[in-house]
């Protein structure tokens, strides 16, 4: 076979490769989601409202060692926790509850109207930030509310107290400098080059 028929045969191969590729498409990861009452929340989302829980929006205090209240009581004995700290650390969470329940529940409806709105097709610029704003206050009250409830968790426990709740729930030191030591199997250049150390 001559060299350019060869040469047209390869290019059209490849041609016809590209366009297959480029018209198959993956479905989207959101594929499922159109059947959820409300399309930004799964049910597992709003069991977890529901209920008072966390919702990782206490992340920030969690993961730089400020103890939540939940998991303090269902560490007392590993901590230990004395008596009066727990009958405390108990009162901390009945309010952190009270208060997350119904703010839970106003995100809930936010993000419920926002989805009516989207359905409806009863939706302009307008409208559509006031029912973000009203969602962005109900996240942000639930937020504080979990937030502030690990900042008054450290006027009850001693510092060693707080260590040992991020030793048992496996978080690194949260005190010491990452540059100090190297953790095992990690290259020591690129550690020190990525946590930024002189």
């Amino acid at each position: 076979m001559p060299r350019t028929t060869l040469t047209l045969l390869f290019l059209l191969l490849f041609t016809g490769s590209v366009l297959a590729s480029t018209t198959h498409h993956s479905p989207s990861p959101y594929a499922g989601f159109e059947d959820r009452a409300i399309k930004s929340l799964s049910e597992d989302d709003i069991e977890e409202l529901r209920r008072g829980g966390g919702w990782g929006l206490a992340l920030p205090a969690e993961l730089n060692g400020v103890p939540g209240p939940a998991h303090l009581l269902e560490l007392r004995n590993e901590i230990p926790l004395e008596v009066e700290q727990v009958a405390a650390i108990e009162s901390l969470f009945r309010v952190m509850r009270e208060e997350a329940i119904p703010a839970g529940e106003r995100l809930i409806e936010a993000e419920r109207a926002i989805e009516q709105a989207f359905a409806e097709r009863r939706l302009d610029e307008a409208r559509l930030q006031e029912l973000l704003q009203d969602a962005e206050a109900a996240r942000t009250e639930l937020r504080f509310v979990h937030l502030a409830r690990h900042l008054d968790t450290l006027e009850i426990l001693t510092d060693d107290q707080v260590a040992r709740y991020n030793q048992l729930r496996g978080y690194a030191d949260t005190q010491s400098d990452p540059c100090d030591g190297v953790p095992e199997g990690h290259d020591p250049g690129l550690h020190r080059q990525h946590m930024g150390c002189g």
